[in-house]
């Protein structure tokens, strides 16, 4: 698939983000789009074709591949890529629907388009909850799929048609695993940059909305 489109999406979400934000928005950019494009789909381009079992059995070899890799770890991580990128999109079109609104009154609505406050603030938030929930989520899908983070150099298999229990080998194990490893670690940076926003956001406003409130009843 063609990449471009998230690209575009992660560089104009950029423009309405804060300072945490935008190095979210560098960190999923550099560290797990990029990689994921230039370095780990070949990786695993060929997973299957390299997985070998010491047994000429027609068929185990699949079954065998299909049981200890349900889902292949690179449309995996890209699924993941996807689906933490998709809730920014909240955030463009609720400053689509600014604009929009804008140009029907014929007159300016909001001291900045982008501004981060009232309902847009109510949008970001919710994005900020469903990138976190998502991050979440398919950490816990890699780890409960694949037992663990981790990618075993030999796995017993004993699933028909295999006539017995066979020895099969997964290519460049080590690797993989170390893939693996930068993905889980760059999925929980995010986490951390997501919830270190949503914490500052809400203190920053909360802060904001209390002195408002606290200078109107004593005027």
């Amino acid at each position: 698939m063609s990449w471009g489109f998230l690209c575009d999406l992660l560089s104009g979400v950029n423009k309405y983000s804060t300072g945490i934000g935008r190095i979210w928005v560098a960190v999923v950019f550099i560290f797990r789009l990029l990689v994921y494009i230039a370095v780990a789909e070949n990786i695993w381009k060929y997973e299957l074709d390299e997985f070998e079992c010491n047994v000429k059995q027609p068929g185990c070899e699949n079954v065998c591949f299909d049981h200890f890799f349900p889902v292949s770890h690179i449309r995996l991580w890209a699924l993941q890529l996807i689906m933490v990128s998709t809730p920014s999109l909240l955030v463009v079109f609720h400053v689509a629907y600014r604009e929009n609104r804008e140009k029907h009154h014929n007159r300016k609505l909001y001291k900045s388009l982008g501004e981060i406050d009232g309902g847009l603030l109510c949008t970001y938030l919710i994005s900020l909850v469903l990138k976190t929930g998502f991050e979440i989520v398919f950490l816990f899908l890699f780890y409960k799929l694949y037992n663990g983070f981790k990618v075993p150099r030999l796995v017993k298999c004993d699933i028909r048609p295999c006539p017995n229990t066979v020895d099969c080998y997964i290519s460049k194990p080590t690797e993989k695993m170390i893939f693996l490893y930068f993905l889980v670690a760059t999925s929980a940076l995010c986490i951390v940059l997501n919830l270190s926003e949503l914490s500052y956001l809400i203190f920053k406003y909360s802060i904001k909305y209390y002195l408002k409130s606290y200078v109107k009843k004593h005027q």
